[in-house]
């Protein structure tokens, strides 16, 4: 099993045994403040900063919350705070101008310290209304949402040992509810700007069945671009003169959860099936670029000429126009299962240790697989998104098979829905 990347683990524990005294203190001087001036957390917000550190794919998920308050408040009065690696999605979303996206480096602690502290005196100084803390239960956030000095801060609160202790830094304290999908607690806490803090827990609000997600547009120059490349890579196919169809592979998972992965031999035997029975394909693997070698020796591997590797050869915005042109993604349930949530791609989503109910994308091409092992999911918010497993048989059981089968029928459905527009 991978293991946690050393700034992953550095980050958790210091999470972990560092803040929650840091929360308690500033817990004490809330309440010692607030017995001589307490501010005013009931006028409606005329500025709003989302704090969401880290996760790509959540951001994709925040998507309508973000929308609803830019409604609220004007798309120049919407800030967000994230790590500098996460800020692509949010520009590709173009939901709120790109210069009211707020970074924080991570190249070291140091950078990360100094450049968090750069930006709680820079949002100070631009007197922000409101900050949403989008984590679910990090007590860093918490923190950094109270430092902020915004007069109205809404997050989720421990009540009764339903999430790890983050003291009492919020105006607004919302109760979690582990049976709402992500995309819907976040919307949850923008509308929880709509109500008096005295009133929480209780929350009369029903978020919407659907909730919609921005397309990605690229421009025309950049698409011709990107198809031009995957036609000199994936050649004709014989038959009918046209490109390969081409279907994705993301042999990954994040650093954050590594008992997502499912096991590259897997990945190896599902390309060389579907090579096999659509001879009219081809088989993409993407990636990062500091996964490019890995990802090379499973093309030569597989060592067929239909396969080839993207990983590192490709901008994200380039990425996700692949994700527009090719047929199918499938993927550990990470990042770019969201990410491709943005175009027409379907997406087939492996999950394990995690559940769709609350994690799945937000495509209506979106096709999971998951196993519902009586242990799993086993990562929550409630749990700070550990776990005790070290065999995650969520992952392993799912089989070559079930996963070629899913993809067999998307793949054939597509081909008759595209057979059908041209006739």
């Amino acid at each position: 099993m991978a293991r946690l990347s050393n700034k992953t683990r550095l980050l958790q524990k210091i999470d972990a045994y560092l803040f929650p005294s840091i929360c308690a203190f500033f817990t004490c001087w809330r309440r010692l403040k607030e017995l001589f001036h307490k501010r005013d957390a009931v006028t409606p917000p005329k500025s709003i900063i989302f704090l969401k550190l880290a996760e790509q794919g959540s951001t994709v998920l925040a998507n309508e919350a973000i929308r609803q308050a830019v409604a609220k408040v004007g798309r120049e009065n919407v800030f967000f705070l994230m790590f500098e690696e996460n800020r692509f999605i949010l520009d590709v979303m173009d939901l709120i101008p790109r210069e009211n996206v707020l970074t924080i480096p991570t190249k070291s602690a140091w950078t990360m310290a100094t450049g968090c502290l750069s930006r709680l005196r820079e949002i100070r100084r631009r007197k922000i209304d409101a900050c949403i803390d989008m984590e679910f239960f990090a007590r860093s956030s918490a923190v950094i949402c109270y430092l902020m000095h915004t007069r109205i801060r809404v997050g989720f609160h421990c009540y009764f040992g339903e999430g790890p202790y983050r003291g009492n830094l919020f105006t607004h304290r919302v109760l979690y509810n582990s049976h709402l999908h992500a995309s819907r607690t976040f919307l949850s806490l923008v509308r929880a700007l709509d109500n008096p803090p005295a009133q929480f827990p209780a929350f009369a609000y029903t978020p919407p069945a659907e909730i919609s997600l921005a397309h990605f547009q690229p421009q025309p120059a950049e698409r011709d671009e990107v198809a031009a490349m995957l036609r000199d890579l994936v050649g004709t196919d014989a038959a009918s003169g046209r490109a390969r169809r081409v279907i994705l592979l993301n042999a990954n998972a994040s650093d954050l959860l590594p008992l997502r992965r499912w096991d590259n031999a897997n990945y190896i035997a599902l390309a060389r099936r579907l090579l096999e029975t659509f001879p009219d394909s081809a088989i993409a693997f993407t990636g990062a670029p500091s996964e490019q070698p890995k990802i090379a020796a499973l093309v030569a591997e597989i060592a067929s000429p239909r396969c080839f590797n993207l990983a590192g050869k490709t901008t994200m915005r380039q990425l996700l126009i692949v994700y527009s042109l090719a047929e199918i993604l499938v993927t550990n349930d990470s990042g770019p299962a969201h990410f491709a949530a943005l175009t027409p791609i379907d997406v087939v989503v492996l999950f394990g240790p995690e559940t769709p109910a609350l994690f799945g994308t937000l495509s209506p091409r979106n096709h999971a697989v998951w196993l519902g092992l009586a242990c799993s999911p086993c990562i929550n918010a409630w749990n700070n998104r550990q776990t005790a497993c070290r065999n995650n048989l969520c992952m392993k059981n799912i089989t070559v098979a079930q996963v070629f089968e899913t993809v067999c029928n998307v793949y054939k459905q597509r081909a008759a829905a595209s057979k059908e527009i041209k006739n």
